[in-house]
């Protein structure tokens, strides 16, 4: 079974879609002119601003629940996981799919809005499955992104970070005599018993809707950031002397020019790529389905709030998990080659002995240990916690805004939302309990997935959110208030905005 879902993988993830992904957001950052850079000030304005309503959430509450799908465990054990596979110089090029994401995640977000529509309970929703219907005219292949999107949300992607969530908590209870882990009959049985606390703890925020996991991501989502980038800054202040390095390897190593590195350098580009698509999500479509959620008076808006979700994931958290493990030199790092028709791993560093690239929590956790003992690996494994619960909750949102669309103008049926909450908490509870590598490429399937689906779409559907873009600059230096009047810009099928005027 592993072998065949690494061949999917492998078909998924091959280099065609890391191009794609490179491609498009260097396609999408000359089209809006660099508005990643023009409009950073504006990104930051409009984020503490907004407005809710009983339809929509404010701004900042759909930045919470975009950044809480794309905080999770890519931006602590998948980042240490792309350094194993790729060398420091994997870093790099998650900045560099960092910075052109986020026009990226611009389009996609702009669609999103434009094209959202009112549930039969009277609330906000859209994503790329209703704009791919509205502005392509191709339900089919709206139906089977949100398809796609239920199944990864629903069933794929919760079982990652549930299963880094046990991984990392056992990893804790376990060390030393590990009183409680026996108690609990060993760290087979704890996981399972994480597993089911976690699954607790998710059904009691679901259950409660939009407007809860709103409520519940826009206080723990900056707390659990913060405190993370803040203990990056003490471990680096404390190995001070080690940084001007850990940057020369990171830059010389991106480009096949350090000595030890050099022979990874398609493994470095291919897994700062993948792993950057994988923990900040432009393009792959999930943060659309927020987006489409908030209460704005132009969809541009918050198509420059979720360009800035991408800088702060990538440039600050996930930078955060790079600098503590390369500036302590707690990761390992390894060279795939084939053996008698096998891929196997040959190592180049081994900073931590043992711990495998699957197992990248364990890095992070080792480095915070090297400079606070005792501590270190207790703060990940809560850090982590909060990263993947929230991310766990996000998913749920996402994958019941396209069991909507599939229900169409109807309500969707009780039972069918029943199902899909009972199926995301079961999960939960599998993905706690099984191996990480079988876990991760389930992941990594549904991540490729819903990405191919959705960057092809918007590189053909990317018109409306650029004259959205033009519109909203024209109006801020006319100095009035934008708003958004589709049937001026020519844009049509904006089904909300027409009946809103």
């Amino acid at each position: 079974m592993e072998a065949f879902l690494a061949w999917i993988n492998g078909i998924i993830w091959s280099n065609a879609l890391i191009a794609l992904c490179l491609g498009a957001g260097l396609w999408f950052t000359f089209r809006t002119r660099v508005m990643q850079v023009r409009g950073f000030a504006e990104m930051c304005r409009l984020t503490v601003t907004g407005q809710k309503s009983d339809a929509g959430v404010s701004s900042f509450q759909a930045l919470a629940i975009s950044m809480a799908g794309r905080m999770g465990i890519g931006n602590i054990a998948g980042v240490a996981t792309a350094i194993a596979y790729g060398g420091p110089g994997a870093v790099f090029w998650m900045w560099v799919m960092g910075f052109l994401g986020a026009s990226t995640s611009y389009i996609e977000s702009s669609l999103a809005q434009i094209y959202k529509e009112k549930d039969a309970e009277g609330r906000y929703r859209g994503g790329p499955a209703y704009y791919i219907e509205k502005a392509m005219g191709l339900k089919w292949y709206a139906a089977v992104f949100a398809v796609a999107t239920v199944v990864a949300t629903g069933l794929l992607l919760p079982g990652v970070q549930a299963n880094a969530i046990a991984d990392s908590a056992s990893s804790v209870l376990c060390s030393g005599e590990g009183a409680a882990c026996v108690a609990l009959g060993g760290a087979g049985m704890l996981k399972l018993w994480i597993g089911l606390a976690v699954a607790f703890l998710l059904g009691l925020i679901i259950f409660g809707g939009i407007k809860r996991i709103a409520t519940f991501a826009e206080v723990v989502v900056p707390f659990m950031a913060l405190a993370f980038i803040l203990m990056a800054v003490i471990v680096m202040i404390v190995n001070a002397d080690k940084v001007p390095a850990m940057f020369a390897d990171i830059f010389s190593s991106a480009f096949g020019g350090h000595a030890a590195f050099g022979a990874i350098l398609g493994q470095a580009i291919a897994w700062g790529v993948k792993r950057g698509v994988y923990a900040n999500e432009a393009g792959q479509g999930t943060g659309p389905h927020a987006a489409a959620a908030a209460e704005v008076s132009h969809p541009a808006k918050q198509g420059y709030v979720q360009a800035f979700a991408i800088y702060f994931d990538t440039m600050l958290v996930c930078t955060s998990t790079a600098f503590l493990v390369l500036s302590t030199g707690m990761y390992n790092t390894f060279r795939v080659v084939l053996e008698d028709g096998k891929e196997t791993l040959q190592a180049i560093v081994t900073g931590v002995p043992g711990v495998q690239p699957s197992e990248g929590a364990q890095f992070t956790q080792a480095a915070v240990e090297s400079v606070l003992p005792g501590w270190g690996a207790g703060f990940v494994a809560l850090a982590l916690f909060f990263f993947a619960f929230t991310t766990i909750m996000a998913y749920y949102y996402m994958a019941e805004t396209n069991l909507t669309y599939l229900a169409g103008v109807r309500k969707t049926h009780p039972l069918a939302t029943l199902l899909l909450r009972l199926g995301i908490i079961g999960m939960v509870v599998f993905g706690a309990y099984h191996n990480a590598a079988t876990a991760w490429t389930l992941g990594d399937i549904g991540v490729g997935l819903m990405a191919w689906l959705n960057i092809i779409a918007i590189l053909i559907l990317q018109k409306p959110a650029l004259l959205a873009l033009q519109d909203y600059e024209r109006q801020k230096k006319l100095g009035v208030e934008p708003v958004f009047d589709p049937e001026a810009l020519g844009i049509r099928n904006a089904g909300f905005w027409s009946r809103k005027r």
